[in-house]
């Protein structure tokens, strides 16, 4: 088999974590203080693939490009390939042709999580030489995803995008393996009802052409980081394999549990319960921070309580008596309270905005 390309989707839209992602790429932001889109490209260097195309639209092009770069960082070469519009995974996939050229590609979406990254599916990949590796897990609401249905010997017979009456609770994981033959497949196929090139029905096209198309259950966790209750479960998820590290400055103050410091970042008088990270030039200020907690770049906390939350760079919570926590904050928030009362508060807030609690 031909050295694999990676192909990274990163051309949506976000609309399901609005505000948010009406001043940023849905891919860019952060679990664990770490871009999603940085996951999906490290996966693929871990896998020896080396030049990745990331596909990018038109409103976020801009600053994936600038924030990702050339790829040195991760050690690959990165190509970025313009998509007019967001119309279906196949649509991505025929825009990437003349990058992929006839290689055969690992196709990741760039809001995906995937525990343990992807060396063994890419063996397996390379080592089978199928047409297609497609990744299923088992989900409680597979209404809402591409959905396959297997043979009673494992192999693929059926998929449905979003059926109404799903036949299977196994669906597709954003990580694909396609040989070059998926873009004919792509050219064959039609719009679906949603005016989209589905991926799913290239697939097929593939299984009733009598392609091998193999499927992998994933038995360890997936997420797709699209929602804020996901955003927020998959930031714990990570958080919970990080080890300790403490660079910065600890003045008066209690750390427990796994919590990386970084260096540049000040705890005066502040205590912070693991797991959680603290990035560089942070500032907390008789406060605490519970578990599953990710606070960004130069934030600041002062007399406040966060839990269970994702601050992006330069967000800002002071004088809060009751409980942040479930919540997601966007760049340079501010948040603030003047007067006492005791409560609990849950924010998903866009970037430059400013919440005055009387």
């Amino acid at each position: 088999m031909k050295d694999l390309r990676g192909l990274i989707l990163s051309g949506g839209k976000g609309t399901r974590l609005r505000p948010i992602t009406h001043t940023s790429a849905k891919q860019l932001v952060p679990v664990a203080n770490k871009p999603v889109l940085f996951y999906g490209i490290e996966a693929m260097a871990a896998a020896g693939i080396r030049e990745i195309g990331i596909i990018i639209a038109p409103e976020t092009g801009d600053e994936i490009r600038e924030v990702t770069g050339d790829g040195s960082r991760f050690g690959v070469e990165i190509t970025y390939i313009p998509q007019s519009a967001p119309l279906g995974l196949a649509h991505a996939v025929l825009t990437a042709e003349p990058f992929l050229n006839d290689s055969p590609f690992v196709m990741y979406l760039g809001d995906n999580l995937l525990q343990g990254g992807i060396e063994e599916l890419v063996a397996a990949f390379r080592a089978g030489t199928p047409d297609a590796l497609i990744l299923l897990t088992q989900v409680e609401d597979p209404e809402n995803y591409g959905v396959a249905e297997l043979n009673g010997d494992g192999s693929v017979t059926r998929l449905v995008e979003k059926p109404k009456e799903p036949a299977t609770d196994l669906a597709l994981v954003g990580v694909y393996m396609f040989t070059a033959g998926i873009h004919d497949a792509a050219r064959a196929i039609e719009p679906s009802r949603r005016g989209e090139l589905e991926i799913t029905d290239a697939i097929q096209h593939l299984v009733n052409s009598g392609r091998r198309v193999e499927p992998h259950i994933v038995r360890g966790w997936w997420k797709d980081t699209g929602r804020l209750d996901d955003m927020l479960e998959a930031n714990r998820l990570i958080l919970d394999a990080i080890e300790p590290q403490i660079d910065g400055e600890l003045i008066d103050s209690v750390v427990d549990g796994r919590v990386i410091v970084e260096g540049g970042a000040t705890l005066i008088r502040a205590t912070v319960r693991g797991p959680a990270v603290i990035a560089a030039g942070a500032r907390l200020t008789d406060c605490y921070v519970g578990p599953y907690t990710a606070i960004g770049v130069d934030c600041e906390l002062q007399n406040a309580e966060v839990e269970h939350s994702i601050l992006l760079a330069g967000s800002s919570v002071r004088n809060l008596d009751g409980r942040m926590e479930s919540s997601l904050l966007g760049r340079n928030v501010r948040i603030r309270r003047d007067h006492s009362q005791p409560r609990a508060f849950r924010f998903m807030v866009g970037d430059n905005s400013e919440i005055g609690i009387l």
